[in-house]
This record gives C-alpha cells, sequence and structure tokens, in this order.
C-alpha cells in the first residue's frame, strides 16, 4: 500500500470574546470535497516537518505561522493508500487567512469542535485537541 507523510498545522487563536478555537478548512476537490480538514500538505524531500507545514500555508493560506509543539502523529489507512500525519499547534504571526485553495474555513471552538464533516484521519485528533481548547 502506498504510504503518504503530511503534516497538519493545529491553528489557535483566543476569540475576542475570550473563547480558544481552531482554524478548519473545507476541501474544494477530490474525492473528500466537503469534508473539513486541518490545512497542511506533503513533506517533500528536504524538508522537516515544521518547514514544510510553514511553507505549506502560506502557499494555501497566504499566512505566516510559528508552528510549535508536535500534538501527536496520525496513522490512518485510506481505501488507496496509508497516511501518516504530523499535527502541529501553530499561531498566527502575519496575513489573514486567505483562502487560495479551500472552498471554505472556519474558526471552531469547543463546543463546535464536531459540527463539521472531519476527514476520517483528522477525526482522529479531535480529542487531544478539545482538551486543549
Amino acid at each position: 500500500m502506498k504510504q503518504i507523510s503530511v503534516v497538519a498545522a493545529v491553528i489557535f487563536r483566543t476569540a475576542p470574546n475570550k473563547v480558544r478555537q481552531i482554524f478548519a478548512t473545507q476541501r474544494g476537490y477530490g474525492e473528500y470535497k466537503d469534508w473539513w480538514e486541518f490545512p497542511g500538505g506533503k513533506i517533500e524531500s528536504g524538508e522537516t516537518p515544521e518547514s514544510t507545514l510553514e511553507r505549506e500555508i502560506r502557499e494555501e493560506l497566504a499566512t505566516q505561522i510559528r508552528v510549535g509543539n508536535l500534538i501527536g502523529t496520525i496513522e490512518y489507512d485510506y481505501p488507496t493508500f496509508h497516511l501518516s500525519m504530523q499535527c502541529f499547534a501553530c499561531e498566527i504571526i502575519s496575513g489573514k487567512l486567505e483562502l487560495l485553495e479551500h472552498e471554505n474555513a472556519c474558526w471552531l471552538s469547543r463546543e463546535t469542535l464536531r459540527s463539521v464533516k472531519w476527514l476520517p484521519a483528522d477525526e482522529i485528533i479531535l480529542d487531544k485537541i478539545e482538551g486543549l481548547l
């Protein structure tokens, strides 16, 4: 089975009402179109997971982030490939999270975290993320 290694940014913010939130994006293409995910992408040769995330968020969202601690690594078997996904806590340094590749996006709190249809692999990390909100 084909193996794909990716990284995902769990971007945190504290909203004006002091509620901690994370940023989620909705896919606009492919087999899982309209499903929600944490933004990120494939690790390319010579890149560290952190540098991959910085590049991917710049390319997908025109935003500069600071990559923090590893939240967890997800191993998940999709029908045609095995996904290994490292999820990192991140914060925005500059930019406005412009949707250059995604269909939609939203900020989710602990109360709304499960209100969207997450990709199966992304859903696995939600319990850990819930504990950080």
